[in-house]
C-alpha cells in the first residue's frame, strides 16, 4: 500500500471548473490583478471575518508587505520563534530589521512565557507563527505586544481553515499573512498569499506598494515593488475556498484516529496537546518520536511518505551565524528537532491507509523490543 504525502494529483483530477474560468480570463485578456483578483480578495476576508485582504504572489511577500506596511526598517528588532521555515526570518531580514529568536513550548508553537526575556528598546514587533496549522497562545501574545507598546504580526501561513475559539488565525495582528503555497490547506497551482488587515490606511498602502506604488497607470504616489497575486491562481483559489471547511474537516479526522491509537505508543511517541477550543488546519502532523530517523526510513521504506520538519532549528542554520546564537541556546527547539517527525494526514487519505500508518509504526517499535502495550 502507498501512502503519498503529496496529493497535488488527487485534487487537480478534476479542473473542469477551473479550466472553464481560465477560458473566460483568457478571452477577456485581463491577466493583470483585474476582477478575479479582487473577488478573490473579498471571499476571503468574507470568510474570515477581515474587513481587507491584499492577494500577494507567495506567502513570503505577504510577511514582508505586512512589516513593511507598518514601518519596519534596518534597526528595529522582530520577535520570532527559531522552529519555522525560513521564509519567517527571511523577510524580517528583507525589510531590514533583525529577527530575536525565542524557544519553543510542547506544541511547537512559540512558548509566550520567554517573549517578555527578549524584549528590548529596539523590539517592535512580536511575529508569532501557527505552525503545522495549531496556533500558540495568541490571548498572551497579545497582552504582552499591548503591555509593552509593540505590534504584533501573525505568520498564519499553514493557518487557513483553523480557529482559536471560533476566531481564526490572521486575526488577531494589526496584519497578517497567509500562503497559498501547493501544499497548504487553500492551495493553488504553483504560489500564492495574502495579507488581511482592518486598518483602512493600511490596506491602502499595501494595495499601492504591491502594485509599484501606482495611483493609475501614469502616476506612482511612492515607490513600491511587484508582489501581484496571478488572476490564474486567483481562480484557482476561488475554486479550492469553497472546500476548505471539508478539507479541514477530513484532516482533523484523519488526525484524530492518529491520536487516538498512537497515545498508546507514549512515551515511544509523544502527541502534543490539543487545546480545547481550538480547531487545527492538520497543514502537518507532527509528533515526537524515539529512534526517529530509523522510523522515517522504516516508513519510507513501506511506501509511506513520511517527512521532518524540520531537523534542524533556524538558529543552527548556517546563514543565522550572522546572529551569534550557538546550540544550547534553545534547548526545546533542539530537543525536538531531534526527534520530530510529519505523518500523511491529508483530505485523500482513506481510513485504510490511516491504519496501515498505525500499523506500520506499531510494528516497528514491536520489532525493536520495545515494551508497549498493543492496541
Amino acid at each position: 500500500m502507498k501512502v503519498p504525502y503529496n496529493y497535488l494529483p488527487m485534487q487537480f483530477k478534476d479542473t473542469k471548473n477551473i479550466f472553464n474560468e481560465w477560458k473566460k480570463l483568457i478571452k477577456s485578456t485581463d491577466f493583470t490583478l483585474g476582477k478575479y483578483v479582487s473577488m478573490f480578495e473579498k471571499k476571503f476576508s468574507n470568510s474570515i471575518e477581515m474587513k481587507y485582504c491584499i492577494s500577494t504572489n507567495n506567502g513570503t511577500d505577504a510577511l514582508i508587505l505586512s512589516l513593511k506596511s507598518i514601518g519596519i526598517k534596518k534597526g528595529d528588532e522582530v520577535i520570532t520563534v527559531t522552529n519555522t521555515f525560513y521564509a519567517t526570518v527571511g523577510a524580517i531580514l528583507a525589510v531590514g530589521a533583525t529577527p530575536v529568536f525565542v524557544d519553543c513550548d510542547d506544541r511547537f508553537q512559540i512558548d509566550h512565557n520567554k517573549i517578555e526575556n527578549v524584549i528590548s528598546k529596539k523590539t517592535k514587533v512580536i511575529l508569532p507563527v501557527h505552525w503545522g496549522g495549531s496556533s500558540p497562545n495568541m490571548k498572551k501574545i497579545i497582552n504582552i505586544a499591548k503591555r509593552y507598546n509593540i505590534k504584533v504580526v501573525e505568520d498564519a501561513c499553514m493557518g487557513i481553515g483553523a480557529s482559536i475559539n471560533n476566531k481564526s488565525p490572521g486575526t488577531f495582528g494589526i496584519c497578517n499573512a497567509f500562503s497559498m503555497h501547493p501544499l497548504k490547506t487553500l492551495n493553488v497551482m504553483g504560489d500564492g498569499g495574502m495579507v488581511v488587515t482592518n486598518n483602512s490606511k493600511l490596506a491602502r498602502w499595501m494595495l499601492k506598494y504591491r502594485n509599484h506604488g501606482m495611483i493609475d497607470r501614469n502616476n506612482i504616489e511612492f515607490w513600491g515593488i511587484n508582489m501581484r497575486l496571478q488572476p490564474l491562481q486567483a481562480i484557482v483559489a476561488m475554486n479550492e475556498l469553497k472546500t476548505i471547511k471539508s478539507i479541514v474537516a477530513k484532516r482533523n479526522l484523519n488526525a484524530s484516529l492518529l491520536d487516538k491509537a498512537l497515545a498508546k505508543l507514549h512515551p515511544l511517541i509523544v502527541l502534543p496537546e490539543r487545546p480545547k477550543g481550538n480547531v487545527e488546519s492538520f497543514a502537518l502532523y507532527m509528533c515526537l518520536a524515539e529512534d526517529r530517523n530509523e522510523l522515517l526510513k522504516f516508513l519510507n521504506q513501506k511506501n509511506i511518505e513520511a517527512k521532518i520538519h524540520y531537523p534542524k532549528p533556524l538558529h543552527l542554520q548556517k546563514a543565522s551565524s550572522i546572529f551569534r546564537y550557538k546550540k544550547g541556546d534553545f534547548p526545546v527547539s533542539e530537543f525536538q528537532a531531534d526527534r520530530i517527525i510529519t505523518l500523511p494526514v491529508h483530505q485523500y487519505l482513506s481510513k485504510r491507509q490511516i491504519e496501515f500508518i498505525i500499523s506500520q509504526i506499531f510494528y516497528f517499535y514491536k520489532k525493536k523490543s520495545k515494551k508497549i502495550r498493543i492496541f
